[in-house]
C-alpha cells in the first residue's frame, strides 16, 4: 500500500539495514488491486440495488390493494429477503473498511453525511419491516396483533427514510448497475461473473424461500380476523 511501511521483499532489509521499498511497478499494482476491489463493491451494491428497486415496485403495487394481493404481496416480500441481506453485506463491508483506515476505501471517501447517517436506520427499518412480515405468517395468538401493529409502523417509517435514501443514491445506481452487464465495461473490473452469480443466487433463494412460505398465507388469513376483507 502506499505509505505502508512494508519490507520488499517481504522480511528483508537494504544494505542500511532498513526495510527495503516496495519498486514503483509493485506499489502501483497493489494500489490497482485495491482500487479494483473498491469498485468491485460499488458495482455489486449499486446492481443489487437495482433489482431491488424492481421488486420493492412491484411490492409497491400490491399494497394498493393488499387485501385482494396478499399472496402476491407475501411472497414478493420474502423474495426481498435475501437481496436485502446481501445489499447490507455490501454496504456493511465498505462501511468497516472505510472505518478502519483502508487506504482504497479512504480515497473512495464516504457517501454524504445525511446519507451515512441514515443508512443505518434505512438498515433497521428494512429488517423490522420484512421480519416482522415473515413473523405474521409463522406465529400465532396473542402475538400476531402485535406484529402487524410493528409492521405497519415500521413500514411508514421505513417508507420515509428510504426515499430519502433512494434518491440521494439513484445516480450512483444508474450509472455503475450496469457496468457488469455491459461488454465494454464488464472487464474493466475483475470479478463481474461472481457478482453476477451473488445477485442470481439471492434472487433464487428468495424466489425458493417465497413458495416456501406462500402456504402459510391460509393460516394467517384465519388466524387474524377480517384480514381477508
Amino acid at each position: 500500500m502506499e505509505g505502508s511501511d512494508e519490507t520488499w521483499p517481504p522480511g528483508e532489509t537494504s544494505r542500511l539495514g532498513r526495510p527495503g521499498r516496495p519498486p514503483e511497478k509493485y506499489r502501483t499494482g497493489t494500489r490497482r488491486r485495491a482500487d479494483a476491489g473498491v469498485a468491485g463493491n460499488a458495482r455489486l451494491t449499486a446492481a443489487n440495488a437495482a433489482v431491488l428497486l424492481v421488486l420493492l415496485a412491484a411490492e409497491g403495487v400490491t399494497i394498493l390493494r393488499v387485501h385482494q394481493l396478499l399472496s402476491p404481496h407475501v411472497f414478493i416480500g420474502v423474495v426481498l429477503i435475501p437481496p436485502v441481506l446481501l445489499k447490507v453485506a455490501s454496504t456493511t463491508w465498505r462501511f468497516a473498511r472505510y472505518y478502519t483506515g483502508v487506504p482504497a476505501y479512504r480515497r473512495k471517501g464516504p457517501p454524504p453525511v445525511l446519507l451515512r447517517m441514515l443508512g443505518p436506520v434505512v438498515v433497521i427499518l428494512t429488517l423490522v419491516l420484512l421480519f416482522s412480515g415473515v413473523g405474521l405468517l409463522l406465529v400465532s395468538g396473542h402475538w400476531l396483533p402485535l406484529l402487524l401493529k410493528v409492521h405497519k409502523a415500521s413500514f411508514v417509517l421505513w417508507f420515509g427514510a428510504m426515499t430519502i435514501h433512494v434518491l440521494g443514491h439513484l445516480g450512483e445506481v444508474f450509472r455503475l448497475a450496469p457496468r457488469d452487464w455491459l461488454r465494454r465495461t464488464r472487464r474493466e473490473v475483475t470479478g463481474a461473473g461472481t457478482r453476477q452469480w451473488l445477485i442470481a443466487a439471492s434472487l433464487v433463494a428468495g424466489v425458493l424461500l417465497g413458495f416456501l412460505l406462500l402456504s402459510h398465507v391460509g393460516h394467517w388469513l384465519s388466524a387474524v380476523p377480517g384480514a381477508g376483507h
